[in-house]
């Protein structure tokens, strides 16, 4: 049986009053409402709850991004709100970011402002994009708001990228050396291995380390899954952690060269989603818990968290920044100036596109760096195994000699 989402108004006192209930057709809810007494607003058959299982594609950060560069473009082409909302709603090519946006659309008509409706999807929309909207709402500026939040969340997109294809490239490779190393040990090492236990000769130490390396994976591989698996499994219960979050993220930071593109991604964002909040009308504090939240990083969160405690105190935001060792002197300085000057939210912008130049370069010098590197270990692992592997021949010829 259908379930229908009504909004309807109390003839007496005129109170606003929302409900669900199951029916058959959507007349015999207009008749449940007539009973009562009460006057019909809004009625609708109640979309699917959206549900993001493992195995079933959600809102991705692309998909939202698409999202708002839209829903910006038609407000600001003067559009009526439900009609842009609708239109998403029947564009979308995901599922599920489709139910969502016809949820947003029920509740705007119901009554609820923009933010509200956003508000009740937190997957979908994080806490910055609900701040921003609200914001907009209440200045009457939504339009240059979503235009600004489209902004933001294409360069945010855009450094998260970045940020992934540095990992994705070594990630690669190494799976690509185990899956042949394992190859090798599986099915090549036991054929010489064969080979030389016919002809009964002392061996070289290399060759018995990698024979042995060999047999012990055949025999024990069950163990070596058990063992990755409970690392993993460890390590992910430890980040769990509050400690355990801070000092991986920590380690991350300080971690050299990936240290580097993480250090200054973060930068960017901290500077550019503070930036966007400030300029957007956002009050400072609230700007600085949002982007604490939005950090991605434990590290980062505390010192933010921490400045924020600092300027509700009456200090600046500077000092416990500089305290966290995490932002360049740079960054401090130029965030000092903003806030002496009243410019905060242009500093913040200012540092953020320094800072995504500044990324870009160092996932260049990451994987300038990565590629030899991984040729090397390659190299010297698969060759290192192949020539384990020769050396009995070698022998063999020269005592046939």
């Amino acid at each position: 049986m259908p379930l229908f989402e009504y909004t309807a108004k109390n003839a007496t006192n005129g109170q606003i009053m929302k409900g669900q209930m199951q029916a058959q057709t959507r007349d015999e809810v207009v008749g449940h409402i007539r009973k009562n007494r009460m006057i019909l607003v809004n009625i609708r058959e109640a979309p699917k709850q959206v549900k993001f299982s493992l195995g079933q594609p959600g809102i991705k950060t692309r998909d939202v991004v698409i999202f708002t560069r839209q829903f910006a473009t038609m407000i600001n082409s003067g559009l009526p709100l439900v009609q842009s909302l609708s239109i998403l709603a029947a564009q979308t090519e995901n599922k599920a970011l489709k139910e969502v946006t016809k949820q947003v659309v029920f509740d705007v008509e119901a009554g609820n402002t923009l933010a509200d409706a956003f508000s009740r999807h937190p997957k979908a929309f994080s806490g910055l994009f609900v701040n921003m909207v609200a914001a907009g709402e209440a200045g009457g500026i939504l339009d240059t708001i979503l235009i600004r939040l489209a902004t933001f969340l294409e360069k945010n997109d855009a450094l998260i990228r970045k940020v992934k294809s540095a990992m994705i490239y070594p990630a690669v490779i190494m799976s690509v050396a185990a899956i042949a190393i394992t190859v090798l040990l599986i099915f090549v090492i036991p054929v010489f291995q064969n080979m030389f236990a016919s002809v009964n000769m002392e061996l070289p130490l290399p060759t018995r380390v990698v024979i042995g390396l060999s047999e012990f994976l055949i025999g024990y591989w069950w163990a070596i899954i058990a063992a990755v698996a409970g690392l993993v499994f460890l390590i992910r219960q430890y980040y769990a952690t509050p400690d355990g979050h801070k000092n991986i993220d920590r380690m991350m930071i300080n971690s050299p060269v990936l240290g580097d593109v993480i250090r200054k991604s973060a930068v960017s964002r901290f500077t550019r989603t503070l930036g966007t909040l400030i300029s957007s009308g956002v009050s400072i504090l609230d700007g600085l818990e949002i982007t604490a939240k939005t950090s991605g990083n434990r590290v980062i969160h505390d010192a933010v968290m921490e400045s924020r405690a600092s300027i509700a105190g009456g200090e600046t935001i500077a000092a416990p920044l500089e305290r966290s060792k995490v932002f360049p002197p740079m960054v401090i300085s130029m965030i000092a100036v903003g806030e002496q000057t009243g410019g905060l939210d242009e500093m913040l912008t200012k540092i953020a596109d320094f800072y995504d130049e500044e990324v870009d370069v160092a996932v260049g010098a990451l994987l300038s760096l990565m590629e030899p590197v991984m040729i090397v270990v390659l190299g010297v692992v698969v060759g290192g195994m192949v020539v384990a592997m020769y050396l009995p021949i070698f022998d063999m010829m020269n005592a046939i000699q």
